[in-house]
């Protein structure tokens, strides 16, 4: 679909489900290997309304008999989750419109669009964040209090995975390839050896990390992005996913890379009534590194219909490889 199609079918959508106004500002931005995302304003006889069109691809078929796959919602889901979190007091994205087959836009949803910042290097290093940053590992604390309090019930679709189930998805994943790695084999071992016993079950983003997060130089956290795969699982999950290095940016702090872990854990406990497993947590982030590692496997492995790198961009995800078994390593071998 090219760029002036969609802008036409947006216009007509919009007019149809909101009320008649003019498209203003049409800009794809970039990001997203597989989804796209549009920023535009919405002009009408009540004002202007900066908004988000959010198209997502078909979910693909597991591929080969038995195989388990990561969970990853569809539009649909994704936007009734993050419906059911805003009720939660969770800042996600307000959603405005699920895409309908009329529409002819494909599959995805228009939100509200919040200003301000999601890229890492800039909220751990920019001096325009200075103010903020002190702020940012008790509001994500709190967030993650939150989202852990939201009722999975009316969400049916949400997989329950705990550490067991991660550690069989992902090892299934990196069976698929011909890739041998000492450190994968051994990070696949440390994982299966220290499987928690008897941990909660929460609805968990998964994917709750600087970068995935709009932060305002004044307010700090605004809004929590990119929900597609939350499942319901262990909450500590969530805690070690955000003190990942990966995900810190190059910055100081272990949370996030703008703060520290014990204003992070701290925060959660008052919003939450919940003690932190400091040692979850590090599980956690030691199968958090593992994941991406296996990803980047997977990425940098993928080829097109003609045997070719899928593409230079997953070919250099797959050069990363080192960065997250490092990180898994020092967390191994740190004492406790």
């Amino acid at each position: 679909m090219s760029d002036e199609q969609t802008r036409a079918a947006l216009a007509a959508t919009l007019t149809r489900v909101l009320r008649p106004g003019e498209l203003q500002s049409l800009a794809r931005l970039t990001g997203g290997a597989t989804k796209a995302t549009w920023s535009f304003d919405w002009i009408d006889d009540q004002g202007r309304h900066p908004l988000i069109l959010q198209q997502t691809p078909p979910r693909a078929q597991d591929v080969g008999a038995g195989t388990r796959r990561p969970p990853k919602l569809t539009a649909e889901e994704d936007a009734a989750l993050m419906v059911q979190a805003r009720a939660a007091d969770v800042p996600a994205p307000r959603v405005l419109h699920v895409l309908q087959a009329a529409d002819a836009l494909g599959s995805g949803y228009i939100t509200e669009r919040i200003d301000g910042e999601t890229l890492g290097k800039r909220i751990v290093a920019d001096a325009a964040f200075d103010a903020a940053r002190p702020r940012l590992a008790a509001q994500c604390g709190e967030i993650l209090a939150a989202i852990h309090r939201v009722p999975t019930q009316g969400l049916p679709f949400l997989a329950r995975l705990d550490a067991a189930d991660e550690l069989a998805i992902y090892g299934g994943l990196l069976a698929e390839h011909a890739f041998v790695h000492p450190v994968l084999s051994y990070a696949l071992r440390w994982i299966g050896e220290r499987l928690p016993a008897d941990a909660p079950s929460t609805l968990v983003h998964a994917d709750f990390r600087t970068g995935n997060l709009i932060i305002d130089p004044e307010a700090g956290v605004r809004c929590v992005l990119d929900w597609e795969i939350a499942r319901v699982g262990d909450p500590m999950h969530d805690l070690g996913v955000l003190c990942m290095r990966s995900w810190r940016f190059g910055g100081p702090g272990e949370a996030g890379g703008f703060g520290s872990r014990e204003d992070l854990y701290a925060a959660y406990e008052r919003a939450s009534g919940t003690r932190v497993d400091p040692g979850r947590v590090r599980f956690w982030e030691a199968m958090s590194n593992l994941k991406w590692a296996i990803s980047c496997v997977r990425r940098g492995l993928a080829r097109g219909a003609d045997g070719q790198p899928a593409s230079s961009e997953l070919a250099a995800v797959g050069r990363r490889l080192e960065e997250p078994l490092w990180d898994f390593m020092t967390l191994a071998t740190a004492r406790d």
